[in-house]
């Protein structure tokens, strides 16, 4: 499976992790986080990667 998208990735936050899907989505899994690539670009901006601040983000956008 290949796990690099950097120049698809829309999350704004600069880490090592940045365009490495697979390592980015077991990184916030860990943490009981959700990825910044699933919130709508003003949802990743507030970098609140919560379950949430998801539910929140997706109901606001529709």
């Amino acid at each position: 499976m290949d796990c690099g998208n950097r120049n698809t990735c829309t999350c704004t936050y600069p880490c090592s992790r940045h365009g490495k899907c697979c390592e980015c989505v077991a990184y916030h899994r860990r943490h009981g986080e959700i990825p910044g690539c699933f919130f709508s670009k003003e949802g990743e901006r507030t970098y609140d990667r919560s379950v949430e601040n998801l539910y929140r983000d997706y109901t606001r956008s529709r």
